[in-house]
Protein backbone atom coordinates (compact mmCIF):
# COMPACT_ATOMS: atom_id res chain seq x y z
CA UNK A 1 0.00 0.00 0.00
CA UNK A 2 2.81 2.15 1.05
CA UNK A 3 4.53 1.98 -2.55
CA UNK A 4 1.18 2.51 -4.22
CA UNK A 5 1.14 6.34 -2.43
CA UNK A 6 4.53 6.90 -3.07
CA UNK A 7 4.05 5.67 -7.03
CA UNK A 8 1.06 8.24 -7.06
CA UNK A 9 3.37 11.21 -5.64
CA UNK A 10 5.34 10.84 -8.28
CA UNK A 11 3.11 11.34 -10.79
CA UNK A 12 1.63 14.08 -9.02
CA UNK A 13 5.15 15.72 -9.17
CA UNK A 14 5.77 14.91 -12.46
CA UNK A 15 2.23 17.19 -13.36
CA UNK A 16 3.42 19.78 -11.54
CA UNK A 17 6.36 20.36 -13.38
CA UNK A 18 9.13 18.85 -10.41
CA UNK A 19 12.00 17.41 -12.42
CA UNK A 20 12.12 13.58 -12.40
CA UNK A 21 14.41 11.71 -10.04
CA UNK A 22 16.50 11.12 -13.14
CA UNK A 23 17.85 13.31 -14.85
CA UNK A 24 18.91 10.97 -17.66
CA UNK A 25 15.06 10.30 -18.20
CA UNK A 26 13.74 10.95 -21.97
CA UNK A 27 12.32 14.82 -22.16
CA UNK A 28 9.17 15.95 -24.69
CA UNK A 29 10.61 18.49 -27.28
CA UNK A 30 7.60 20.80 -28.70
CA UNK A 31 7.57 20.30 -32.34
CA UNK A 32 8.52 23.23 -34.51
CA UNK A 33 5.95 25.84 -35.63
CA UNK A 34 5.61 25.50 -39.38
CA UNK A 35 6.49 28.89 -41.41
CA UNK A 36 3.55 30.74 -42.99
CA UNK A 37 3.26 30.47 -46.59
CA UNK A 38 4.27 34.30 -46.81
CA UNK A 39 6.08 34.80 -50.07
CA UNK A 40 3.52 32.52 -51.64
CA UNK A 41 0.44 35.17 -50.35
CA UNK A 42 2.56 37.68 -51.95
CA UNK A 43 2.78 36.18 -55.42
CA UNK A 44 -0.64 35.20 -55.41
CA UNK A 45 -1.77 38.76 -54.45
CA UNK A 46 0.45 40.13 -57.29
CA UNK A 47 -1.68 38.56 -59.59
CA UNK A 48 -4.50 40.90 -59.88
CA UNK A 49 -6.76 42.04 -62.76
CA UNK A 50 -4.68 44.68 -64.11
CA UNK A 51 -1.78 42.19 -64.64
CA UNK A 52 -4.01 39.48 -66.54
CA UNK A 53 -5.40 41.91 -68.57
CA UNK A 54 -1.92 43.42 -69.73
CA UNK A 55 -0.76 40.19 -70.32
CA UNK A 56 -3.98 38.92 -72.44
CA UNK A 57 -3.59 42.13 -74.78
CA UNK A 58 0.09 43.87 -74.11
CA UNK A 59 1.54 41.08 -77.21
CA UNK A 60 -0.81 42.88 -79.67
CA UNK A 61 0.43 46.30 -79.38
CA UNK A 62 3.10 47.24 -81.56
CA UNK A 63 4.85 50.48 -82.50
CA UNK A 64 3.98 52.62 -85.57
CA UNK A 65 7.10 54.14 -86.83
CA UNK A 66 6.81 57.12 -89.96
CA UNK A 67 9.17 59.22 -91.93
CA UNK A 68 6.99 62.25 -93.41
CA UNK A 69 9.52 64.37 -96.11
CA UNK A 70 9.28 68.02 -96.08
CA UNK A 71 10.55 70.79 -98.59
CA UNK A 72 12.10 73.38 -96.47
CA UNK A 73 13.74 77.00 -97.30
CA UNK A 74 17.87 77.11 -97.27
CA UNK A 75 19.55 80.19 -95.91
CA UNK A 76 19.78 83.07 -98.01
CA UNK A 77 23.74 82.49 -98.14
CA UNK A 78 22.94 79.13 -99.75
CA UNK A 79 20.93 80.75 -102.55
CA UNK A 80 23.59 83.12 -103.19
CA UNK A 81 26.26 80.88 -103.89
CA UNK A 82 24.29 78.94 -106.06
CA UNK A 83 22.73 76.60 -104.06
CA UNK A 84 18.82 75.49 -103.86
CA UNK A 85 16.09 77.52 -102.87
CA UNK A 86 14.76 74.32 -101.00
CA UNK A 87 15.71 71.18 -100.10
CA UNK A 88 14.34 68.02 -98.11
CA UNK A 89 13.70 67.34 -94.50
CA UNK A 90 13.03 63.79 -92.91
CA UNK A 91 10.66 64.23 -89.89
CA UNK A 92 9.94 61.07 -88.04
CA UNK A 93 6.87 60.47 -86.35
CA UNK A 94 6.35 57.46 -83.99
CA UNK A 95 2.88 56.33 -82.20
CA UNK A 96 0.70 52.85 -81.06
CA UNK A 97 -1.11 50.72 -82.64
CA UNK A 98 -2.79 46.96 -82.09
CA UNK A 99 -3.76 43.72 -84.19
CA UNK A 100 -6.97 43.36 -85.02
CA UNK A 101 -6.72 40.56 -87.34
CA UNK A 102 -4.27 37.92 -87.42
CA UNK A 103 -3.08 38.77 -91.12
CA UNK A 104 -1.30 41.58 -89.92
CA UNK A 105 -4.29 44.37 -90.03
CA UNK A 106 -3.51 47.00 -87.42
CA UNK A 107 -5.67 49.77 -86.38
CA UNK A 108 -3.91 53.13 -85.30
CA UNK A 109 -4.62 56.85 -85.15
CA UNK A 110 -5.15 58.89 -88.80
CA UNK A 111 -3.31 61.31 -86.97
CA UNK A 112 -0.13 59.07 -86.11
CA UNK A 113 0.32 58.58 -90.20
CA UNK A 114 -1.12 61.60 -91.58
CA UNK A 115 0.95 62.50 -94.47
CA UNK A 116 3.85 60.38 -94.02
CA UNK A 117 6.10 58.74 -96.78
CA UNK A 118 7.01 55.73 -94.98
CA UNK A 119 5.40 54.00 -92.54
CA UNK A 120 6.71 50.64 -90.78
CA UNK A 121 5.36 48.62 -87.71
CA UNK A 122 7.59 47.49 -84.80
CA UNK A 123 6.67 43.98 -82.76
CA UNK A 124 7.12 43.70 -79.17
CA UNK A 125 10.14 41.82 -79.80
CA UNK A 126 11.52 44.26 -81.95
CA UNK A 127 11.18 42.69 -85.54
CA UNK A 128 10.13 45.82 -87.93
CA UNK A 129 7.64 45.28 -90.57
CA UNK A 130 7.05 47.98 -93.60
CA UNK A 131 3.30 48.60 -93.58
CA UNK A 132 1.16 49.72 -96.05
CA UNK A 133 -1.97 52.42 -95.51
CA UNK A 134 -5.40 50.88 -96.45
CA UNK A 135 -7.31 53.92 -95.38
CA UNK A 136 -8.04 56.64 -93.57
CA UNK A 137 -10.59 58.22 -92.01
CA UNK A 138 -9.20 62.02 -90.47
CA UNK A 139 -12.89 63.57 -88.94
CA UNK A 140 -12.92 59.91 -86.56
CA UNK A 141 -8.83 60.03 -86.44
CA UNK A 142 -8.81 56.57 -87.50
CA UNK A 143 -6.31 54.57 -89.75
CA UNK A 144 -5.96 50.72 -90.67
CA UNK A 145 -2.47 49.43 -91.45
CA UNK A 146 -1.61 46.41 -93.29
CA UNK A 147 1.87 44.39 -92.51
CA UNK A 148 3.01 41.11 -94.52
CA UNK A 149 2.63 38.57 -91.35
CA UNK A 150 0.76 35.64 -90.56
CA UNK A 151 -0.51 34.14 -87.03
CA UNK A 152 0.01 37.38 -85.07
CA UNK A 153 -2.04 37.44 -81.70
CA UNK A 154 -4.89 39.01 -81.86
CA UNK A 155 -6.37 41.97 -79.35
CA UNK A 156 -9.91 40.89 -77.82
CA UNK A 157 -12.41 43.81 -78.58
CA UNK A 158 -15.19 44.50 -76.27
CA UNK A 159 -18.03 46.19 -76.22
CA UNK A 160 -17.85 50.02 -75.38
CA UNK A 161 -21.32 50.63 -75.09
CA UNK A 162 -21.66 48.71 -71.72
CA UNK A 163 -19.08 50.86 -69.82
CA UNK A 164 -19.40 51.91 -66.48
CA UNK A 165 -18.14 55.12 -65.05
CA UNK A 166 -15.32 53.77 -62.43
CA UNK A 167 -14.62 50.41 -63.52
CA UNK A 168 -10.55 50.03 -64.52
CA UNK A 169 -9.17 51.23 -67.71
CA UNK A 170 -5.65 50.57 -68.31
CA UNK A 171 -4.11 52.15 -71.42
CA UNK A 172 -1.23 50.24 -73.11
CA UNK A 173 0.92 51.68 -75.86
CA UNK A 174 4.62 53.47 -76.47
CA UNK A 175 4.63 56.85 -74.91
CA UNK A 176 8.17 58.72 -75.75
CA UNK A 177 8.95 55.55 -77.75
CA UNK A 178 12.10 57.07 -79.48
CA UNK A 179 13.40 58.76 -75.73
CA UNK A 180 12.65 55.09 -74.62
CA UNK A 181 14.22 53.46 -76.99
CA UNK A 182 12.19 50.12 -75.97
CA UNK A 183 9.70 47.97 -78.42
CA UNK A 184 7.73 47.18 -75.33
CA UNK A 185 4.94 48.68 -74.63
CA UNK A 186 4.46 50.13 -71.38
CA UNK A 187 1.17 50.31 -69.09
CA UNK A 188 -0.64 52.57 -67.21
CA UNK A 189 -4.18 52.39 -64.81
CA UNK A 190 -6.65 54.08 -63.97
CA UNK A 191 -10.51 54.74 -64.70
CA UNK A 192 -13.40 55.42 -66.80
CA UNK A 193 -14.06 58.99 -65.81
CA UNK A 194 -16.87 59.41 -68.42
CA UNK A 195 -18.28 58.48 -71.25
CA UNK A 196 -19.95 60.36 -74.75
CA UNK A 197 -17.77 63.97 -73.95
CA UNK A 198 -17.12 65.91 -77.03
CA UNK A 199 -13.63 68.06 -77.14
CA UNK A 200 -11.88 69.95 -79.72
CA UNK A 201 -8.69 71.22 -80.07
CA UNK A 202 -5.71 71.87 -77.49
CA UNK A 203 -4.68 67.80 -77.54
CA UNK A 204 -2.57 65.69 -79.41
CA UNK A 205 -4.18 64.97 -82.42
CA UNK A 206 -6.56 67.80 -82.31
CA UNK A 207 -9.17 66.70 -83.84
CA UNK A 208 -12.92 66.99 -83.30
CA UNK A 209 -14.16 64.56 -81.13
CA UNK A 210 -17.26 63.74 -80.46
CA UNK A 211 -19.20 61.06 -77.96
CA UNK A 212 -15.35 59.98 -76.17
CA UNK A 213 -14.31 57.84 -73.70
CA UNK A 214 -12.63 60.20 -71.13
CA UNK A 215 -10.02 58.10 -68.30
CA UNK A 216 -7.28 58.98 -65.74
CA UNK A 217 -5.12 56.52 -66.74
CA UNK A 218 -1.96 58.58 -67.53
CA UNK A 219 -1.33 58.57 -71.90
CA UNK A 220 1.19 60.54 -72.98
CA UNK A 221 2.87 61.23 -76.43
CA UNK A 222 3.51 58.41 -78.62
CA UNK A 223 0.21 56.61 -76.77
CA UNK A 224 -1.91 57.69 -79.99
CA UNK A 225 -3.58 54.55 -81.43
CA UNK A 226 -2.34 52.47 -78.64
CA UNK A 227 -5.64 50.62 -76.55
CA UNK A 228 -7.69 51.43 -73.99
CA UNK A 229 -9.19 48.25 -72.22
CA UNK A 230 -10.85 46.62 -69.50
CA UNK A 231 -10.53 44.60 -66.40
CA UNK A 232 -11.56 41.67 -68.28
CA UNK A 233 -9.29 42.43 -71.09
CA UNK A 234 -10.57 43.30 -73.79
CA UNK A 235 -9.83 46.96 -75.91
CA UNK A 236 -12.50 49.00 -75.18
CA UNK A 237 -11.32 52.07 -76.74
CA UNK A 238 -8.59 53.92 -79.27
CA UNK A 239 -6.29 56.17 -77.43
CA UNK A 240 -6.17 59.24 -78.78
CA UNK A 241 -5.55 61.99 -77.40
CA UNK A 242 -4.86 64.36 -74.22
CA UNK A 243 -6.10 67.62 -72.94
CA UNK A 244 -2.91 69.61 -70.73
CA UNK A 245 -1.37 72.85 -71.09
CA UNK A 246 2.29 71.63 -70.50
CA UNK A 247 1.78 68.59 -72.88
CA UNK A 248 2.40 65.81 -70.13
CA UNK A 249 -0.90 63.21 -68.73
CA UNK A 250 -2.51 65.45 -66.38
CA UNK A 251 -5.10 63.15 -66.17
CA UNK A 252 -7.57 63.93 -68.68
CA UNK A 253 -7.19 61.38 -71.87
CA UNK A 254 -9.46 60.79 -74.14
CA UNK A 255 -9.92 57.60 -76.34
CA UNK A 256 -12.54 56.51 -79.49
CA UNK A 257 -14.93 53.77 -78.21
CA UNK A 258 -14.09 50.70 -79.48
CA UNK A 259 -17.63 50.32 -81.22
CA UNK A 260 -17.33 52.86 -83.99
CA UNK A 261 -13.57 52.29 -84.32
CA UNK A 262 -14.78 48.59 -84.95
CA UNK A 263 -17.10 50.15 -87.90
CA UNK A 264 -14.88 52.62 -89.17
CA UNK A 265 -12.15 50.32 -89.90
CA UNK A 266 -13.91 47.65 -91.27
CA UNK A 267 -15.13 50.53 -93.95
CA UNK A 268 -11.66 50.76 -94.60
CA UNK A 269 -10.36 47.51 -95.00
CA UNK A 270 -13.68 46.76 -97.28
CA UNK A 271 -13.91 50.08 -99.06
CA UNK A 272 -10.40 51.92 -98.72
CA UNK A 273 -12.68 54.85 -97.15
CA UNK A 274 -15.35 55.58 -94.84
CA UNK A 275 -19.06 55.40 -96.14
CA UNK A 276 -20.69 58.40 -94.36
CA UNK A 277 -24.07 57.75 -93.04
CA UNK A 278 -26.86 60.41 -94.42
CA UNK A 279 -30.30 61.18 -93.86
CA UNK A 280 -30.63 64.66 -95.64
CA UNK A 281 -31.37 66.53 -92.17
CA UNK A 282 -30.46 70.48 -92.20
CA UNK A 283 -29.76 72.08 -88.76
CA UNK A 284 -30.04 75.40 -88.00
CA UNK A 285 -26.75 77.42 -87.03
CA UNK A 286 -27.80 78.60 -84.07
CA UNK A 287 -29.94 76.90 -80.19
CA UNK A 288 -27.46 74.78 -78.20
CA UNK A 289 -24.46 74.76 -80.31
CA UNK A 290 -21.71 75.73 -77.78
CA UNK A 291 -20.93 72.80 -75.76
CA UNK A 292 -20.80 74.81 -72.68
CA UNK A 293 -24.48 74.90 -72.41
CA UNK A 294 -26.34 72.06 -71.01
CA UNK A 295 -29.94 71.84 -72.49
CA UNK A 296 -32.33 69.52 -73.68
CA UNK A 297 -33.59 71.19 -76.39
CA UNK A 298 -32.62 68.42 -79.01
CA UNK A 299 -31.25 69.82 -82.34
CA UNK A 300 -33.60 72.35 -84.88
CA UNK A 301 -34.45 71.60 -88.41
CA UNK A 302 -33.83 74.39 -90.73
CA UNK A 303 -35.05 72.09 -93.52
CA UNK A 304 -34.78 68.69 -95.38
CA UNK A 305 -33.31 68.20 -98.59
CA UNK A 306 -35.76 67.07 -101.16
CA UNK A 307 -35.89 63.05 -101.78
CA UNK A 308 -33.50 62.35 -98.99
CA UNK A 309 -34.44 59.69 -96.15
CA UNK A 310 -35.36 62.28 -93.60
CA UNK A 311 -37.97 63.38 -96.22
CA UNK A 312 -39.35 59.78 -96.51
CA UNK A 313 -39.51 59.53 -93.07
CA UNK A 314 -41.26 62.52 -92.58
CA UNK A 315 -39.29 65.25 -91.19
CA UNK A 316 -39.97 68.93 -91.57
CA UNK A 317 -38.77 72.23 -91.22
CA UNK A 318 -38.54 73.23 -87.29
CA UNK A 319 -38.43 69.51 -86.01
CA UNK A 320 -36.53 68.96 -82.77
CA UNK A 321 -34.61 65.48 -82.96
CA UNK A 322 -34.78 64.54 -79.44
CA UNK A 323 -33.83 61.39 -79.18
CA UNK A 324 -32.02 59.12 -81.89
CA UNK A 325 -32.33 55.06 -80.69
CA UNK A 326 -31.29 54.94 -77.80
CA UNK A 327 -29.20 58.26 -77.55
CA UNK A 328 -30.59 61.83 -76.00
CA UNK A 329 -30.08 64.42 -78.38
CA UNK A 330 -29.17 67.72 -76.10
CA UNK A 331 -27.36 69.67 -78.96
CA UNK A 332 -25.92 69.70 -82.18
CA UNK A 333 -22.85 67.46 -80.83
CA UNK A 334 -24.85 64.68 -79.46
CA UNK A 335 -26.80 64.46 -82.67
CA UNK A 336 -22.91 64.40 -84.78
CA UNK A 337 -22.28 61.62 -81.95
CA UNK A 338 -25.85 59.83 -82.51
CA UNK A 339 -24.76 60.12 -86.18
CA UNK A 340 -21.27 58.83 -86.14
CA UNK A 341 -22.59 55.62 -84.91
CA UNK A 342 -25.23 55.16 -87.87
CA UNK A 343 -24.60 52.40 -90.53
CA UNK A 344 -25.63 52.47 -94.17
CA UNK A 345 -28.65 50.80 -94.08
CA UNK A 346 -29.66 51.33 -90.48
CA UNK A 347 -33.02 51.50 -89.42
CA UNK A 348 -32.93 54.30 -86.29
CA UNK A 349 -36.08 55.67 -84.82
CA UNK A 350 -36.00 59.25 -84.29
CA UNK A 351 -38.01 61.13 -81.13
CA UNK A 352 -39.11 64.53 -82.99
CA UNK A 353 -40.64 67.17 -81.57
CA UNK A 354 -43.26 69.02 -83.50
CA UNK A 355 -45.43 71.70 -81.99
CA UNK A 356 -44.58 71.10 -78.18
CA UNK A 357 -45.67 67.07 -79.05
CA UNK A 358 -43.21 64.28 -79.27
CA UNK A 359 -43.44 61.80 -82.24
CA UNK A 360 -41.51 58.56 -83.55
CA UNK A 361 -40.19 58.34 -86.98
CA UNK A 362 -37.95 55.97 -88.04
CA UNK A 363 -35.15 57.24 -90.65
CA UNK A 364 -33.73 54.73 -93.24
CA UNK A 365 -30.14 55.84 -93.12
CA UNK A 366 -28.50 55.82 -96.79
CA UNK A 367 -25.06 56.68 -98.51
CA UNK A 368 -24.07 60.38 -98.83
CA UNK A 369 -24.90 61.25 -102.67
CA UNK A 370 -21.55 63.05 -103.97
CA UNK A 371 -24.03 66.18 -104.42
CA UNK A 372 -24.24 66.50 -100.63
CA UNK A 373 -21.51 67.99 -99.81
CA UNK A 374 -20.47 71.25 -101.27
CA UNK A 375 -17.32 71.20 -103.19
CA UNK A 376 -14.38 73.45 -102.96
CA UNK A 377 -11.86 74.21 -105.87
CA UNK A 378 -9.88 77.00 -104.22
CA UNK A 379 -8.84 79.35 -101.65
CA UNK A 380 -9.65 81.99 -104.08
CA UNK A 381 -13.04 82.45 -102.92
CA UNK A 382 -11.96 83.14 -99.08
CA UNK A 383 -10.69 85.90 -97.55
CA UNK A 384 -8.86 85.23 -94.19
CA UNK A 385 -7.15 87.35 -91.53
CA UNK A 386 -5.36 85.44 -88.67
CA UNK A 387 -7.23 86.24 -85.22
CA UNK A 388 -5.26 88.70 -82.97
CA UNK A 389 -6.14 89.55 -79.44
CA UNK A 390 -7.67 92.58 -80.29
CA UNK A 391 -9.67 91.00 -82.93
CA UNK A 392 -10.93 88.61 -80.56
CA UNK A 393 -11.61 91.43 -78.46
CA UNK A 394 -13.57 93.59 -80.80
CA UNK A 395 -15.92 90.71 -81.69
CA UNK A 396 -16.03 88.74 -78.83
CA UNK A 397 -14.93 85.41 -80.69
CA UNK A 398 -14.33 82.70 -77.90
CA UNK A 399 -11.79 81.04 -79.06
CA UNK A 400 -8.33 81.69 -78.55
CA UNK A 401 -6.72 81.73 -82.28
CA UNK A 402 -8.25 81.01 -85.37
CA UNK A 403 -8.87 82.48 -88.84
CA UNK A 404 -11.34 85.35 -89.38
CA UNK A 405 -13.43 85.24 -92.05
CA UNK A 406 -13.50 89.02 -93.79
CA UNK A 407 -15.02 87.86 -97.31
CA UNK A 408 -16.54 85.02 -98.81
CA UNK A 409 -17.83 84.15 -102.44
CA UNK A 410 -21.55 84.05 -103.05
CA UNK A 411 -20.95 80.15 -103.82
CA UNK A 412 -18.92 79.54 -101.25
CA UNK A 413 -21.64 81.00 -98.73
CA UNK A 414 -24.48 79.32 -100.11
CA UNK A 415 -22.62 75.73 -100.32
CA UNK A 416 -20.81 76.02 -97.25
CA UNK A 417 -22.82 78.11 -95.02
CA UNK A 418 -19.53 80.49 -94.46
CA UNK A 419 -20.32 84.16 -93.71
CA UNK A 420 -18.63 87.18 -93.11
CA UNK A 421 -17.54 87.23 -89.42
CA UNK A 422 -17.17 83.39 -88.94
CA UNK A 423 -13.39 82.08 -86.89
CA UNK A 424 -11.99 78.96 -88.88
CA UNK A 425 -11.15 76.90 -85.93
CA UNK A 426 -10.38 73.54 -87.47
CA UNK A 427 -10.30 71.35 -90.65
CA UNK A 428 -10.21 68.11 -90.06
CA UNK A 429 -7.06 67.17 -87.52
CA UNK A 430 -5.43 70.90 -88.06
CA UNK A 431 -6.50 73.21 -85.47
CA UNK A 432 -6.01 76.82 -87.35
CA UNK A 433 -3.46 79.11 -85.42
CA UNK A 434 -3.45 81.29 -88.67
CA UNK A 435 -4.26 81.78 -92.25
CA UNK A 436 -1.51 79.69 -93.54
CA UNK A 437 -2.83 76.29 -91.34
CA UNK A 438 -6.08 76.65 -93.50
CA UNK A 439 -3.98 76.71 -96.74
CA UNK A 440 -2.04 73.54 -95.41
CA UNK A 441 -5.32 71.98 -94.02
CA UNK A 442 -6.89 72.36 -97.29
CA UNK A 443 -3.72 70.93 -99.12
CA UNK A 444 -3.32 67.74 -96.52
CA UNK A 445 -7.59 67.15 -97.13
CA UNK A 446 -7.79 63.92 -99.67
CA UNK A 447 -9.35 65.53 -102.44
CA UNK A 448 -12.66 63.87 -103.12
CA UNK A 449 -13.09 63.07 -99.89
CA UNK A 450 -15.41 64.06 -97.07
CA UNK A 451 -13.95 66.79 -94.79
CA UNK A 452 -15.15 69.02 -91.89
CA UNK A 453 -14.39 72.52 -90.44
CA UNK A 454 -14.84 73.29 -87.15
CA UNK A 455 -16.45 77.12 -86.97
CA UNK A 456 -17.35 79.93 -84.57
CA UNK A 457 -20.58 82.29 -85.25
CA UNK A 458 -21.09 84.78 -82.90
CA UNK A 459 -20.15 82.69 -79.36
CA UNK A 460 -21.46 79.18 -81.23
CA UNK A 461 -19.64 77.06 -82.78
CA UNK A 462 -21.06 73.90 -85.41
CA UNK A 463 -19.38 71.63 -87.56
CA UNK A 464 -20.00 72.13 -91.66
CA UNK A 465 -19.06 69.36 -94.22
CA UNK A 466 -17.35 69.88 -97.55
CA UNK A 467 -15.64 67.68 -100.38
CA UNK A 468 -11.86 69.05 -102.07
CA UNK A 469 -12.04 68.52 -105.84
Amino acid sequence: MKSHVLFLSAVFAACQGAAPADSSAAQVVPAPRPTPPLIQDVDVSRRTAITEATARVAPTVVTVQTETVERVPVDVFSMFFGGASSQQRITPGIGSGFIIRDNGVIVTNAHVVQNASNISVMMRDGTTYPAKKLGSDEINDLAVLKIEARNLPVAPLGNSDSLMIGEWAIAIGNPFGFVLANSEPSVTAGVISATGRNLFGSSEGAGVYVDMIQTDASINPGNSGGPLVNARGEVVGVNSSIYTPSQGSVGLGFAIPINRARRVAEDLMEHGEVRRPWIGELLKQSGARNPREVINAGVVLRGVVPGSPAAAAGLREEDQIMRAGTRTVRNAFDWEAARLSFRVGDRVPLVVRRSGRDMTVTVAVADRPEVSAPKVTVLREIELTTLTPTLRAERGVQSPRGALVTAVSDRIRDDIGLEVGDVIIQINTVAIGNVDDVSRAISEAPPRRLSRALIERRGQRFVTDFVIQ
